[in-house]
């Protein structure tokens, strides 16, 4: 009689947090987390990703380690950023639910498992912090912050700052994270047609930190917004931004050069030493090559269409008996195996049979 060595159970629930810049003690932190982790009910594992060279939350992650806690640590050879961060944990998750949180106290750990539970009617579940503490200018900063964004790309988020989030792992399969981007992961996964839902928590006591902002970093974020404007309404309808910015420099230049000739042909006005003239030619110029590059953004997109696809399935409803050999199943949030992607299908129909 043969035995098999018994292999652990998969974990349900990866939680990933990326070390970066700001950080706290990750010890009492790590405990919190696991606390209420642990109040889900399932399965779990912790996934700490080192961005670069933090040579104390090494030291505190091995002696983690050290004292028989079960996670895993990566470590980074410099600093990428929080998501690349993100990324490099996702790799090597498991669970078919993915925590984010964040390296330092910004929410209370028991209101983990209310941010696990939304995912049972969305996809993707985001927290904002409420109360959320500040003076009156961090107020109006996140006020114009959040109004900015909801106007650019019609989301209606309240905290893109809180770094907890709830997600199922076919959101984080098919989201390409770079650069600063981990702040609009709420947004993506809107633009790519999932359903993000918040969820109030409640601010931690510690996370009373007043940063202050360089003009750089207001810059840093304005241009990731105007990236993520694109990103959302302009990906796969070049056309649109490149057109409409080329249709207006082409007319300035146009009616420029259209009132230069009136001057010369009516009014006997002299086109030397005109510079407006050049400025008109230029501008003309100009919006027929940025249009020209909305074309060949639309034919690009028109080569790859038959592999995108521009809409999500939530639900399939027909009469049971019009195809003899339909399965349908709803699978919960728990039942997603880790290995499945982007090309699993929850709903198989077998073709129907053929007539003489």
């Amino acid at each position: 009689m043969s035995t098999q060595p018994l292999t652990p159970s998969l974990p349900s629930i990866s939680v990933i947090v990326p070390v970066c810049g700001r950080r706290s003690e990750l010890r009492p932190l790590y405990a919190q987390y696991k606390a209420g982790i642990e109040a889900v009910g399932l399965p779990f594992e912790f996934i700490f990703v080192i961005d670069g060279d933090r040579t104390d939350a090494s030291r505190a992650l091995e002696e983690l380690l050290n004292d028989g806690e079960d996670l895993t640590v990566i470590s980074l050879t410099r600093s990428f950023g929080e998501a690349a961060a993100l990324m490099a944990g996702f790799e090597r998750a498991q669970g078919s639910v993915i925590v984010t949180l964040p390296a330092y106290h910004q929410i209370e750990s028991q209101d983990i498992p209310k941010l696990v539970a939304a995912l049972g009617s969305s996809d993707m579940a985001i927290g904002y912090r409420s109360p959320r503490y500040g003076n009156l200018f961090d107020r109006m900063r996140r006020s114009a912050f959040h109004g900015l964004v909801n106007f650019v790309t019609g989301a209606r988020l309240q905290d893109l700052g809180c770094g907890a989030r709830a997600m199922r792992r076919q959101v984080f399969e098919e989201m390409d994270l770079y650069g600063d981007q981990h702040r609009f992961m709420a947004i993506l996964a809107t633009r790519l047609g999932f359903r993000v839902s918040e969820v109030a928590m409640r601010q931690s006591p510690k996370d009373r930190l007043q940063r202050v902002y360089r003009p750089k970093e207001y810059a840093h974020h304005v241009l990731d917004l105007f990236s993520i404007f694109f990103l959302v309404r302009f990906t796969k309808r070049p056309l649109r931004f490149f057109g409409m910015l080329g249709a207006a420099t082409f007319g300035i230049g146009a009616a420029i050069i259209a009132f230069l000739s009136v001057q010369r042909l009516f009014f006997d006005e002299k086109l030397a030493d005109r510079p407006a003239l050049l400025l008109g030619a230029l501008l003309v110029v100009l919006g027929m090559q940025v249009f020209a590059l909305g074309l060949l953004g639309e034919l690009i997109i028109f080569t790859h269409a038959r592999g995108m696809k521009d809409y999500r399935v939530q639900e399939v409803i027909q009469y049971p008996d019009q195809y003899p050999g339909t399965v349908t199943s709803s699978v919960d949030v728990t039942d997603v195996e880790p290995g499945e992607g982007r090309n699993s299908e929850i709903r198989h129909t077998a073709p129907p049979a053929m007539t003489a």
